[in-house]
């Protein structure tokens, strides 16, 4: 398979010499963005268990009524609390009180453990508030992985660099395994890694000012999260 033949990201139209040219550029730039960060990683230790996280605000965006809570796992990754999503609405909705990130990351595990509806997780950022952020979520009923932004309250999937169409990108999510989601953000361009592989790319720019990073979840969605980190970009 010759270079112009071969895809440059999973499910993506193969690229002229140009495009790869402007591919790699938008990489490059990408990267010296978001090379030197800052890095909060966060515990839920002094959180009481069955309790709401501390520092965390829940909220929603539709209707029906998320349930956060702080619960003990000992086969988490972090061997320690998790944040476990148990309610129904229509998207429960967590974001961190204290930040306000423009350009950065979100890095975070979780496992998908029930639903009939769904069985999602996302990552949130740039969020002006409960109907206005990006989201991107692996889903464990669908086997796929998408980005979105949500504008007052109407969410949209957003298609992927070198590619148009389609629905975000097939990926194995099995219910009841840890898995890690990340999101790399700067400026318009946001990449998205799953099991410490990235799977694509998008462009976008709705939300350009800094925003709540967060945690998300759909429907019936019973779903834990660990080892939550996010960082800042340092210019």
């Amino acid at each position: 398979m010759n270079d112009l033949c071969r895809p440059d990201i999973a499910g993506a139209l193969p690229m002229s010499h140009p495009q790869r040219r402007r591919a790699i550029l938008a990489a490059t730039l990408f990267l010296m963005g978001v090379s030197a960060m800052s890095k909060d990683a966060i515990s839920f230790e002094s959180s009481e268990t069955g309790a709401a996280p501390q520092g965390w605000t829940s909220t929603l965006t539709g209707t029906g009524a998320p349930k956060w809570t702080v619960e003990s796992d000992a086969t988490a990754p972090s061997k320690s609390k998790v944040l476990r999503q148990s309610g129904r609405a229509t998207y429960p909705l967590l974001l961190k009180n204290d930040t306000s990130i423009k350009d950065g990351f979100v890095e975070i595990k979780f496992k998908a453990v029930a639903g009939s509806q769904d069985r999602a997780a996302g990552i949130v950022w740039r969020a002006k508030d409960a109907n206005n952020y990006y989201v991107a979520r692996a889903n464990a009923l669908e086997d796929n992985v998408v980005l979105y932004r949500t504008v007052n309250g109407v969410r949209s999937p957003l298609d992927i660099v070198g590619r148009k169409g389609g629905y975000g990108i097939d990926a194995k999510v099995p219910s009841d395994t840890w898995h890690s989601l990340r999101v790399d953000f700067s400026g318009p361009r946001f990449r998205v890694s799953f099991n410490g592989k990235q799977l694509f790319e998008v462009e976008d720019a709705t939300f350009a000012d800094a925003g709540k990073v967060g945690l998300w979840t759909k429907a019936d969605s019973v779903t834990l999260f660990d080892d939550i980190t996010y960082g800042e970009a340092q210019r």
